[in-house]
């Protein structure tokens, strides 16, 4: 079991004023795997000073010289990859599979890429009669949950540093034991003292000590819409810039020319995947009241074949959710749907009988799901998907728009340019079309409360600049 007593301030390892630990379990065997020392506003103060008094110097360091670290860090999560992807496997659940392209290969690329941005990214241009100059926002917060735990560390810590932004970053209690990899890495690599900061505590306790601190310029928070407005809350009175990446109700609409045999298993993949624990899982399925049947009977048939156990083993699809509280929580979402009347095509709220240890939830599929429905309304971070009929495109549309939320979306359609035209009538941040992949270097971030900002190449890396405007006499 590994113990971690001290948080990385300054550039060294340092005991924290709080006196509390926090457990990290594993929720396939829910066996304890480590421990974490827990601070408070005290350590949360250390850590921006130190952030505060190195970022003149950071800032002002060449960008090449702050690719050239980027790189180094880049380089030292390379080393540790199979490690990384088998503890962020430990610590939250994911598939070893599919851990190692998202967990430890997607934060490998983050650094890679605000590396590469850096080689020729123009930091001034003439505007006239005035130069016009881009420089770092300042003291950046990084907030960070626990779902995908290094990537979206690296999403934020990253982009800031390239920026030439100094970083105190406060991770997941849930999942915290790669961000103390990445300190050591960090570490280990000499990056100047100060620049880099890491503080572990409770959320209303450290994170509204950092959201609140005059010395923070700007909070990056991804978690909860109900955290993230507390988040900006806080933020306000300082009136520093706040960057917020929250919940998701995202919708999946097959269009009838859509050729459902590889539209529903890419449709449960999209809704399934990372247990559900995914701010942009596709938990909403669209269909045609006249391809309802075919619909139900594929997805039912496809989270049929979805293999869930031991997050280890090969071949598997899904493992347990991150914790009992959260197990917990979306079996409650599954009796609701039944109570409510949704029709369950398969799964349901008792635990797997040949799994009866670990925070498993069956793989579940509700049909004749109306949009009143709770699990139609609200976030559920699980493997639950929903399946809505429309009547048209125009139905269609409204239903995927009637949420609270557009962080994310899907379009199926026979014809690339149709599935388009869908997609630009949804008030969502980012829509898969036909299945399309994740990419680095588009823009990430919501539509409504879903948040605000981008992360993510050069949108996400100019999230951490401000401008500048030197108005220049007559020549």
């Amino acid at each position: 079991m590994k113990t971690y007593d001290k948080f990385f301030v300054d550039g060294r390892w340092v005991a924290p004023k709080g006196r509390d630990f926090a457990e990290v379990v594993n929720p396939a065997d829910e066996e304890v795997i480590g421990r974490i020392c827990m601070g408070d506003a005290d350590d949360a103060a250390a850590a921006v000073e130190a952030a505060s008094a190195a970022f003149d110097g950071w800032a002002n360091t060449p960008p090449a010289e702050r690719a050239a670290w980027l790189l180094k860090i880049q380089a030292g999560l390379q080393a540790r990859a199979e490690e990384i992807a088998q503890l962020i496997s430990a610590e939250v659940g994911t598939p070893i599979e599919f851990s190692r392209f998202a967990q430890a290969g997607l934060p490998i690329g983050s650094f890679g890429v605000a590396a590469q941005l850096l080689g020729d990214y123009a930091f001034s241009e003439s505007v006239g009669n005035s130069e016009v100059v881009r420089e770092a926002v300042g003291v950046v917060a990084c907030i960070t949950p626990w779902n995908y735990p290094l990537h979206q560390i690296a999403a934020k810590v990253a982009p800031a540093l390239a920026a030439g932004c100094t970083v105190v970053l406060k991770p997941s209690e849930v999942a915290p034991l790669n961000a103390f990899l990445l300190a050591e890495i960090i570490e280990s690599i000499g990056l100047p003292a100060g620049v880099f900061n890491l503080v572990c505590g409770a959320g209303p306790v450290v994170g509204e000590a950092l959201a609140r601190h005059p010395k923070v310029d700007m909070v990056s928070f991804t978690g909860s819409t109900r955290a993230g407005k507390r988040v900006a809350e806080l933020a306000s009175q300082t009136v520093k810039r706040v960057a917020l990446e929250l919940g998701g109700k995202s919708a999946n609409i097959l269009l009838d020319d859509a050729d459902f045999s590889r539209a529903i298993p890419g449709a449960i993949l999209a809704c399934y995947q990372n247990a559900g624990q995914t701010c942009t899982a596709h938990t909403r399925l669209l269909v045609s009241g006249a391809r309802y049947e075919e619909a139900a009977a594929l997805a039912a048939e496809a989270a049929a074949r979805t293999r869930i156990g031991d997050p280890l083993a090969a071949g598997t699809h899904l493992g347990p959710l991150a914790s009992g509280m959260q197990r917990d929580r979306v079996r409650g979402f599954i009796v609701k749907g039944i109570e409510e009347g949704a029709e369950l095509l398969t799964g349901g709220a008792e635990a797997p009988a040949d799994l009866p240890r670990g925070y498993y939830v069956k793989p579940t599929v509700f049909g004749r799901v109306t949009a009143d429905m709770t699990i139609a309304r609200q976030e559920i971070f699980g493997p639950v998907l929903s399946i809505l009929t429309y009547r048209d495109e125009d139905d269609a549309v409204s239903i995927a728009n009637d949420s609270i939320y557009g962080l994310g979306g899907g379009v199926w359609s026979g014809d690339v340019e149709s599935a388009k035209r869908v997609a630009r009538r949804l008030r969502t941040g980012q829509v898969e079309i036909n299945g399309g992949g994740f990419n680095l270097m588009a823009p990430f971030g919501g539509y409504k409360q879903s948040g605000n900002g981008r992360e993510l190449g050069k949108f996400g890396f100019e999230e951490y600049l401000e401008y500048k405007s030197m108005q220049l006499p007559p020549q």
